[in-house]
């Protein structure tokens, strides 16, 4: 017999059905038992009249019964079939579920992270982590319809690359046919998106991967999935325009609720005097009671600042004591690109650049790039950069800057931090179905691990003690 789901019971009162899915929970009465059958469309009771008995929590079944009304007094007007039950006839273990190491039922946040990312097919079982997950895939499809609907054209970029200067460390990859040689793994598809529009694609957008090797918290982790988005021929009023639309679109499809229509923009400075940082929240405390999503721009930055010296990352990208703020491909407002090519009043050089924030959370940012090749060469050369270095660095964007590039910009909005936020969340591992542990080391799998000694040779390379 063809498969039945949970939530199809309520459509066939008096038929017999196949159900297949896990043990919920399990009541044993006498001669009858009851179980809450569990797929991914809900919950149902199902009563074997001496049978069932031998069922563990979370074991896998298929049952074959009748679907039968509930005695009047026998409702349960809470449960989502509570008004029906499944009479069982006979049924089949698929797979016995021993003792769970951790419990899936509740919210799960009391149990340590360490064990709950090390059985998270098991946590990713609880009801709160169904809802969050199904919401990211929900929201990231609103993202998809919303984009194309803009004729947006969807192109990946490739995960093996070179190292790129965007204010983290990279992570590297050895090459076992180029000896001594490395690949980067992407920051973000940054330059490959700008040589896109070079390409004359003029919309483009991707759910990318970005990956980087830096300090571990709540709301950071080495590789997150980001709404990259670049245009050709705008202004930053047209991007910004355009992913209000996009958010507040999403938003409200998958049940979100915005605190304005119309998102405040708020000038760098203001909000440092204003809220002592550039990512702050506006909502009331009986807003955030209720969920509300306060979204805010953040624009006019500095381009550059000194280099922080207690920061490895930015010690190497700015070699002249100054670096940028957000990255090198950004253009200075109009008003100081004179200042820019000559190299003045570089702590006074505002960027084209702009943030949107969230609750307290930085969930978005880009700006009108640099399309020319001499804003990009003095970008490196105030960082202190020789031309042969440039050159070695982004020699290939200088020549594409050559051949036609138009002007573009963008913005690249994280998926995990907006979900994180949407779900009303304080942890970005909440948002991923496989996050990494506050170490840095992956969910279920152990990793980093050690590789074998023939795999190192093969690479040509060498573990020092």
């Amino acid at each position: 017999m063809e498969r039945s789901l949970v939530s199809e019971t309520l459509q066939k009162v008096g038929e017999r059905v196949t159900l297949k899915g896990w043990v919920d929970s399990k009541r044993d009465h006498g001669k009858l038992t009851f179980i809450d059958l569990r797929d991914r469309t809900g919950k149902v009771q199902c009563v074997g009249a001496s049978m069932l008995g031998e069922l563990t929590p979370e074991t896998v079944v298929e049952i074959t019964g009748t679907v039968k009304a509930r005695p009047e007094n026998m409702i349960n007007p809470d449960a989502q079939t509570g008004t029906i039950e499944v009479g069982v006839e006979e049924y089949e273990i698929l797979n016995k579920a021993g003792e769970l190491p951790i419990p899936i039922e509740g919210d799960g946040l009391e149990i340590n992270e360490e064990s709950r990312l090390k059985y998270r097919y098991l946590d990713l079982r609880r009801e709160r982590m169904q809802k969050i997950i199904r919401l990211r895939s929900k929201f990231t499809q609103e993202v998809r319809n919303f984009l194309h609907s803009k004729d947006f054209v969807e192109i990946e970029t490739p995960m093996l690359t070179k190292a790129t200067k965007e204010g983290a460390r990279d992570f590297i990859v050895p090459s076992r046919h180029h000896p001594g040689k490395f690949y980067s793994l992407p920051q973000s598809p940054q330059q490959y998106k700008q040589l896109l529009m070079t390409a004359g694609f003029e919309r483009y957008f991707q759910l990318a991967r970005a990956i980087r090797d830096e300090d571990l918290r709540a709301d950071r982790g080495y590789e997150h999935t980001q709404i990259d988005i670049e245009m050709s021929f705008i202004t930053r009023e047209n991007v910004l325009g355009l992913v209000e639309e996009m958010i507040k679109t999403t938003v409200k499809a998958v049940g979100g609720k915005l605190k304005d229509e119309k998102f405040p923009v708020i000038n760098y400075k203001e909000a440092l005097e204003k809220y002592g940082a550039d990512k702050f929240d506006l909502r009331s405390e009986e807003e955030k009671a209720a969920g509300v999503l306060a979204f805010a721009w953040v624009v006019n930055f500095p381009f550059f600042k000194k280099v922080d010296k207690a920061d490895a990352a930015e010690v190497a990208d700015g070699k002249s004591g100054w670096t940028f703020t957000h990255n090198p491909f950004s253009s200075p407002v109009k008003e100081h690109i004179e200042w820019h090519l000559k190299e003045e009043n570089i702590d006074q050089i505002v960027t084209d650049q702009y943030d949107l924030v969230c609750n307290g959370y930085e969930v978005g940012g880009g700006s009108i790039r640099a399309h020319s090749p001499e804003i990009l060469r003095k970008t490196f050369k105030i960082m202190g950069y020789t031309d042969e270095e440039t050159e070695e660095s982004v020699g290939h964007m200088l020549r594409a800057f050559e051949l036609g590039t138009p002007p573009h910009g963008g913005i690249a909005l994280g998926v995990d931090r907006l979900v994180m936020v949407l779900a009303g969340e304080a942890s970005l591992k909440e948002s991923v179905a496989f996050p990494m542990t506050s170490s840095g080391k992956t969910a279920v799998m152990e990793a980093p691990s050690e590789v074998e000694p023939e795999q190192l040779k093969e690479l040509h390379l060498a573990i020092e003690e």
